[in-house]
């Protein structure tokens, strides 16, 4: 559940990079974005992992 939490974390923190990026035309907060959403994956592919190891467990 800690992955969840810092996942939610994660966009939490980008929500102001993509604000100015959108909706002030700021290009640096669009590259802070893309990082913020490349992180975003990540960490969400280590959470499908995580989730997909912890079932299969169960099902042994």
């Amino acid at each position: 559940m800690k992955k969840f939490e810092d996942l939610k974390a994660l966009i939490a923190s980008i929500e102001q990079d993509a604000d100015k990026f959108y909706n002030k035309g700021n290009s640096a907060a669009g590259t802070r974005l893309r990082k913020g959403m490349q992180d975003l994956k990540n960490a969400a592919q280590a959470i499908r992992s995580e989730v997909q190891d912890l079932k299969n467990k169960e099902s042994k």
